[in-house]
């Protein structure tokens, strides 16, 4: 289903204004710091960012300026070194390891840029054990409603080398909102595919957006992905250091 950008644009805007919502993401001077040896090197430096629920933000940026290391420390997949993260609530410097992982496993979906999808299982199996995981079973209508969104519902029978890589990238976003995370991470979703691929995956992340409200944070470097948002953030250097509402 096609959408126009600048209405959703605007929904967006009027979504993120509305009084009683509160930021789904919160983080207050963010750092990363790797450390080798004497050498520091600082993958974000007092990053602040806010993101309202239902919003769809895009995060721009050379490959090196920290975009994906911010998405990381966001989900829990990486501590940040100072600063604080607040994910639906949560601190997660005051969380364990264990209480993280419950943490995304329940509020968090995942979408890379590598697939990482089961080889021995076909798409049904592939999006059905996520659920397993998660602990609430099978849920048949949820899969249902998933599947016929991202209009998988014709290739559910057939393994990951029997789709094209527009198709593995949808079983692997299904997957990832099929337990109803409050928030998905893209990194660099498109990154392996080609134009009308990518322009199909874009798409069902925005449909995703506008008819079930997910919540979205993607990592791009092409400024026509970026394009699909409500809202581009620039990174450079650790830092985001603008944001416009996508054209």
């Amino acid at each position: 289903m096609e959408m126009d950008r600048i209405s959703v644009a605007d929904e967006g805007v009027q979504s993120r204004r509305a009084p009683d919502l509160e930021p789904i993401v919160i983080t207050e001077d963010l750092w990363k710091v790797y450390r080798s040896g004497k050498l520091e090197v600082a993958a974000l430096r007092g990053v602040q960012l806010e993101v309202m629920p239902g919003e769809f933000v895009a995060i721009m940026g050379p490959s090196g300026c920290g975009k994906s290391t911010l998405l990381h420390v966001v989900g829990g997949l990486a501590q940040a070194s100072r600063g604080r993260v607040l994910l639906d609530g949560n601190d997660l410097a005051k969380m364990s390891d264990g209480e993280r992982t419950l943490l995304r496993r329940h509020k968090v979906g995942f979408v890379f840029q590598r697939f990482n999808l089961l080889p021995t299982l076909d798409a049904r199996g592939n999006i059905a054990i996520a659920q397993h995981i998660h602990g609430d079973g099978f849920d048949p209508h949820r899969f249902e409603v998933v599947t016929g969104l991202l209009g998988l519902s014709e290739r559910l029978s057939h393994r990951p080398t029997e789709l094209s890589g527009g198709e593995q990238q949808r079983v692997a976003i299904a997957r990832a909102i099929i337990n109803e995370p409050k928030i998905l991470l893209a990194d660099e979703p498109t990154g392996n595919l080609d134009t009308k691929s990518s322009e199909s995956v874009l798409r069902m992340l925005r449909q995703l957006n506008q008819e079930l409200e997910q919540t979205i944070i993607l990592i791009t470097h092409n400024p026509e992905a970026a394009a699909y948002g409500h809202r581009v953030l620039h990174m450079r250097d650790g830092q985001i250091v603008d944001g416009v509402p996508a054209d």
